[in-house]
């Protein structure tokens, strides 16, 4: 589903614009190259750019393997977001490519250390029982979501302030398919400001307390850096966000969601 600008008290006006209508989604597999070279999963860590919120970890992917995959995705068949979006849904300029690839996904989930990371490790060096850590993720988490999405940002593209859906879906098991949901979007960034990429922050914007007349919180920025990957809450508990405009270089993103049982 495309991420929506849904109207919330307070939000600025630009949260209310149009965006652009999913792509023709991908069948044929890409040859994926292999994830070579990976740090060890004990140099990772969960840390918290924003208590409950926002989680992210550093050197996901090292900058070699950005690199190798930058190349690769650079000769997929890329689409541009159409210039008239659909009502209501937020503004995105860039090119992107997608796919249902269940494969790819567990690959993701389980060579990279994020299996590991999530169902055991610690966040900000702190244990969590199995209740704590069902809470956080939203419930027993299962991997990756199968739809995976390539994003390229070039210079003067960006995504307005939106919030992301959560989406119900049959999530692919070796004993057949489970009912899940997915409750946190997952971003690896492949590029940075050390690969000449500026701008493209993704930018969130918590609100003020209910029944306070204190203004909403600082903005919280999360900068791009090569390898670092980055979960954020979506769908009822999403906090407004965007990916600011790059202004050079280009900013990579491969992107996928977090799916618990439903």
């Amino acid at each position: 589903m495309p991420a929506k600008a849904k109207s919330k008290k307070g939000a600025p006006a630009a949260a209310a614009a149009a965006a652009p209508q999913n792509p023709v989604l991908q069948t044929a597999r890409p040859d994926w190259p292999k994830f070579e070279p990976l740090p060890p999963t004990s140099d990772l860590a969960l840390t918290s750019l924003l208590e409950d919120q926002i989680v992210t970890i550093s050197g996901l992917w090292t900058s070699t393997l950005c690199k190798k995959y930058v190349s690769f995705l650079a000769n997929l068949p890329l689409v541009t977001t159409p210039g008239k979006p659909k009502k209501g849904d937020a503004v995105r300029v860039n090119d992107r490519f997608q796919i249902d690839d269940a494969a790819f996904a567990r690959m993701l989930w389980e060579q990279s250390g994020l299996q590991d990371l999530v169902l055991h490790g610690d966040v900000d060096g702190e244990p969590l029982s199995p209740d704590q850590r069902a809470k956080l993720w939203g419930g027993e988490v299962l991997g990756l979501n199968p739809n995976i999405r390539i994003y390229r940002y070039s210079k003067g593209q960006f995504f307005d302030q939106h919030y992301d859906d959560s989406n119900n879906l049959l999530f692919p098991s070796p004993t057949g398919s489970i009912p899940a949901k997915t409750t946190w979007t997952l971003l690896l960034y492949l590029t940075s400001p050390a690969t000449g990429c500026e701008g493209g922050e993704t930018v969130f914007y918590p609100e003020a307390p209910k029944r306070s007349r204190a203004p909403p919180p600082q903005p919280v920025i999360a900068s791009l850096e090569t390898g670092l990957a980055l979960f954020h809450r979506h769908g009822r508990d999403c906090m407004l966000h965007e990916g600011k405009e790059v202004t050079e270089g280009e900013k990579w993103v491969i992107r996928s969601d977090l799916c618990v049982r439903r």
